[in-house]
Formats: C-alpha cells, sequence, structure tokens
C-alpha cells in the first residue's frame, strides 16, 4: 500500500484507464469518481470497482472512447445518450448544464439513457446541491432484488440519492440502496476474502447467507422487506422504463466482462428552490436541521463522510493497484 493525495491517486487510476483504452477525459472523470468515493469512505463504489471496470473496457462491454451527447426535446428534459460509455461522463454533462436550465424552468428532468454504474450516487447530486438546488439521482441497476415473496430477481438494488443545500454549510446528502446493503460492500468482501453480516443477502436456493460469492450468485434482501421491494420497483420504472433502457432482470452485470453492454439509466431531478413562489427555503432547512441536531445521539444523513472526506484531503490514501 502506497499512500498519495487525492490528486496523485486520481493521475494513477486515469492513467490505468487510459492504459486500457479510455480517452484521457473519460479516465480523468472515472478516477475522479473513484477518489471522491474512496476519500468519502464509500469504498464499494471507490477503488474495488477498479479490476471490474478495467475488464469491462479491455472486453468492450464499456466504451471507453464514447462521448456522451445532450438533447432539450422539451424545455424542462435534458435528455443525455451515454453512448454504452462510463456513467461519469454523461453525468458530469448533466450537471454541467442542468443548473441554468433548473433555474430557467424551476425544474427539469435528466434521462440518461445507455448507461452504466454511476457509483456513489451521493456524490453527484451534492455536486447540484452545492449550486443551491435540490436535487434527486434515480439509477437502475442489474437484477439483485426479486418482488417480495418470488425468488428471481426482478429489479436492481436501484439506489435512490437526494440533495439539499444548507445555508453556510456542506449540503445535506442522502444516499441509500433499495437493498439492505448496496452490493458494492459484499464485492469488496468478496474480494478481501471476508464474510458478510447474516440478513444483507439470500444464496441462489433463497436462503440467508454470510458468503458474499453466494450472496452476488443470489438476492439481495430488499430494505424494508416488501415496501423496499416495491420502492425498487418505482425506481425501475423512473429510470429504465421512462428513460428507455434495460430493465434490471435485462442488464448485464457491472461486476465482470460477460455479455454486452448493461445498457442502464439514470434520472436526475433538479429544483430551484428558489422558484417555488418564495425565499423561505434556507430558513426553512436551517430549522429542520437543528430539530435534528439539538438532540443527543443524532446527526443528519451523509455528515460522517464530510469527516472522512477532510481527513483524506489532509493526508491522502493508500492506493494498492
Amino acid at each position: 500500500m502506497t499512500r498519495y493525495s487525492l490528486a496523485e491517486a486520481e493521475d494513477k487510476v486515469a492513467a490505468l484507464f487510459v492504459g486500457a483504452g479510455a480517452s484521457a477525459a473519460n479516465a480523468a472523470s472515472v478516477a475522479q469518481a473513484l477518489i471522491a468515493a474512496e476519500a468519502d469512505g464509500l469504498k464499494g463504489h471507490g477503488l474495488s470497482r477498479v479490476p471490474t471496470y478495467l475488464a469491462m473496457l479491455k472486453s468492450g462491454k464499456i466504451d471507453g472512447q464514447a462521448v456522451p451527447t445532450a438533447r432539450q426535446p422539451k424545455p424542462g428534459v435534458l435528455a443525455i445518450d451515454a453512448a454504452h460509455g462510463f456513467a461519469y461522463p454523461a453525468i458530469d454533462l448533466a450537471i454541467v448544464e442542468l443548473p441554468e436550465l433548473a433555474r430557467r424552468q424551476g425544474i427539469v428532468a435528466a434521462p440518461i439513457r445507455r448507461s452504466n454504474h454511476c457509483g456513489a450516487a451521493g456524490l453527484h447530486v451534492e455536486r447540484l446541491a452545492e449550486q443551491g438546488l435540490v436535487a434527486l439521482l434515480f439509477a437502475n441497476t442489474p437484477g439483485a432484488i426479486a418482488p417480495w415473496g418470488g425468488a428471481k430477481p426482478v429489479f436492481g438494488t436501484n439506489p435512490i440519492a437526494f440533495a439539499a443545500p444548507l445555508a453556510g454549510r456542506e449540503p445535506l446528502v442522502i444516499d441509500m440502496a433499495l437493498s439492505k446493503v448496496a452490493r458494492g460492500p459484499i464485492v469488496a468482501a468478496k474480494q478481501k476474502g471476508e464474510s458478510i453480516p447474516e440478513g444483507w443477502a439470500l444464496d441462489a436456493a433463497g436462503k440467508p447467507t454470510t458468503d458474499p460469492a453466494a450472496a452476488l450468485a443470489g438476492t439481495m434482501v430488499p430494505l424494508g422487506d416488501a415496501k423496499g421491494a416495491t420502492l425498487a420497483m418505482m425506481v425501475e420504472i423512473l429510470a429504465a422504463a421512462l428513460v428507455g433502457t434495460h430493465f434490471a432482470f435485462q442488464a448485464s452485470s457491472f461486476l465482470d466482462d460477460k455479455g454486452g453492454p448493461p445498457d442502464t439509466g439514470q434520472l436526475i431531478l433538479a429544483i430551484d428552490p428558489a422558484s417555488m413562489g418564495g425565499n423561505w427555503f434556507a430558513e426553512r432547512m436551517k430549522l429542520l436541521a437543528h430539530a435534528i441536531e439539538e438532540q443527543d445521539g443524532t446527526r443528519l444523513p451523509g455528515m460522517r463522510r464530510y469527516g472522512l472526506r477532510a481527513k483524506a484531503k489532509a493526508e491522502g490514501i493508500e492506493v494498492d493497484l
């Protein structure tokens, strides 16, 4: 393990992707996203993804030379085609274009089609909240969750991320998969040869397992049981049916180089609080945050990440690639 500054780590990771056939711009976008996740302690979406990303790139499952494009079919819609490339450059394009559109329209949606694994979804909406917007991201992923009462995966872990600005401090960020845990930590456990807690996943026979390999071959337990499975269906509709991408049960895996492009989707919603008819938003958010934080033992969602990020910026991170 070697310790690097975040900038050095980004350069090292980007060089790996350029060497495997990605354009310099795409490699930089991927490296920035992976190192940002690693710095925030979100290791399942950080450097643990490098081997599978490289494998998908080398096999052609990801087009490393893809250039995402955007069009505006309606005033409040920015439709983005990731062109079977990495998701991150397409999301970067959305984040560049959405703030101006949101301030003009009040609310705008960015469907992203022909996409791939989008990593730590909270990091994307955080970037919009830093520009004063309230943002939501829905993403569908390859099959991992069965309909409640079923045994065959139909839905993905299907993350939902939300961010809102807080005056004078870092944004509030909520990021959750609709399984009890995201698949990323299970992938990381498999790579390290570690077991996973019981209750996270079921094996292919539908029985509880602590073996990450068996979990990845089986299904994930949905967050909130039947309610989580229903929410996963909602995300399939928002991020796949509306966007025009593969459903989870049609998508190839994010975890290997087998098959064609996953062709999954994301839907980003950006809202300008100032367009809601008044200037009350900042004060209402301050009141809500205070009502939570005044209680002993509580904290706002996502705040732990900021501490880890500050430490990583000051001390760097350990990289073993």
